[in-house]
């Protein structure tokens, strides 16, 4: 995309811009990278768009615009939208029992010790509720690339909410069998509380996730090719998908026409199942920048949006035992309702603005808003796993450098 004169005219060098092609490109050439998009746009006008390397290395297929990535947890935000539309219909508080609402969530157990054949449990302080699950402090957790009998069990039993782990209904109810990691509200921990808000939806809603997010959020804002597949029309635009070995810096994973989300998905993922371009997510950051509206489709008011993005924790994650996550420190890192915070950028020892919010997803996919510079950044890839390299931190200084006004 020839954006000419732009970048100067929204305060930015389109020659220290420049410096982020670079920087792509030699993760490309360095083979760290499959390929990789990036934009960058303030006052919702794109000053910066590049798109580099390949989509399917093997096949020499060029990664494009309107290539279609999984874009993994950054589903957790859209998720939280779709929480809070249904929140601003008053059929609901935030600090609401979830056991209200899914029963099977009654008289919790959190884990103590032991082997996950036979732990040692005691019952939960309190209910869960629906705000520790919109602020990861809810008890639960994530089975993969963790350790202890607790997310044993969560691999026991598929409830990691992947494509073929069964209807949603039924990986909730298996999940709510199994003990919490800790108290809930007593820490931070990423962990499938999204998956279970899907859910969420679906009971207060009446609808199915996938029926919800097409009715009430991808439609109104015109995000034509995101969803939880990909149809078998849109297949030569599905990328593939690569990760970081011991044996080799790009490891083929997936193939598009491979993947489980060609066919029919099972679980609807609200935590991780999204599919989605450039386009398509830039839309619905758009709608977030804002301030819930876009194009005349307002999905939220502006006072909900303001309160999703301030910091719903007492204090920084690394106060809730999070110190750090992936390869990002979390001191100076608040979390919202479905984002992350920026409270302090010295504290967080990294370049950026208090009050910007933003997330990524584990294939190294990452968004972030920031409403004091009116500035927002996507970037992705397909590489896993998310803390392979410091993209998110790279990226940042090369983004708030090329500000000049």
């Amino acid at each position: 995309m020839d954006v000419g004169s732009v970048p100067e005219r929204l305060g930015l060098s389109k020659e220290r811009l420049g410096r982020i092609r670079t920087w792509m490109q030699r993760y490309i050439d360095e083979a760290k990278l499959p390929g990789a998009t990036t934009l960058v746009a303030r006052h919702g006008e794109v000053a910066f768009s590049q798109t580099l390397g390949y989509g399917d290395l093997e096949k020499k297929k060029p990664l494009t615009q309107d290539s279609i990535l999984r874009f993994y947890s950054m589903t957790k935000p859209v998720t939280a939208v779709a929480v809070m539309m249904l929140y601003e219909q008053g059929i609901f508080q935030l600090d609401d029992p979830l056991s209200a609402f899914i029963p099977a969530f009654r008289d919790m157990k959190v884990y103590q010790s032991g082997p996950a054949e036979n732990p040692v449990t005691k019952p939960a302080d309190k209910s869960i509720t629906i705000r520790e699950l919109m602020t990861h402090t809810s008890g639960l957790t994530y089975g993969m690339e963790n350790e202890g009998a607790v997310p044993e069990l969560y691999l026991k039993w598929k409830t990691e909410f992947n494509p073929n782990n069964g209807p949603l209904e039924a990986v909730v109810n298996r999940l709510a069998k199994i003990p919490l990691e800790f108290q809930p509200g007593s820490r931070w921990e990423y962990s499938v509380s999204f998956d279970v808000l899907g859910r969420l939806v679906e009971i207060i809603s009446g609808k199915s996730l996938d029926i919800f997010f097409r009715e009430h959020i991808f439609e109104p804002l015109g995000m034509i090719d995101t969803g939880f597949h990909v149809p078998e029309s849109k297949l030569d635009r599905f990328v593939s998908l690569y990760e970081r070995t011991q044996e080799s810096d790009l490891s083929l994973v997936e193939r598009g026409e491979d993947s489980p989300l060609v066919d029919a998905v099972e679980t609807l993922s609200g935590g991780g199942g999204l599919v989605s371009t450039l386009d398509d997510y830039f839309r619905f950051t758009e709608m977030l920048r804002r301030k819930g509206e876009l194009d005349g489709q307002r999905l939220l008011g502006r006072k909900t949006v303001e309160f999703m993005t301030c910091n719903h924790l007492p204090g920084d994650l690394a106060d809730m035992g999070q110190p750090t996550f992936c390869e990002t420190t979390y001191e100076g890192i608040g979390f919202g309702l479905g984002i992350s915070v920026m409270l302090d950028p010295a504290k967080a020892k990294i370049v950026g603005t208090p009050g910007e919010y933003a997330w990524g997803g584990y294939a190294s996919t990452a968004f972030w808003i920031d409403p004091v510079e009116d500035l927002t950044v996507i970037f992705l890839t397909q590489l896993i796993p998310s803390s392979a390299y410091p993209i998110r931190r790279e990226l940042r200084v090369l983004t708030y450098q090329a500000l000049i006004a």
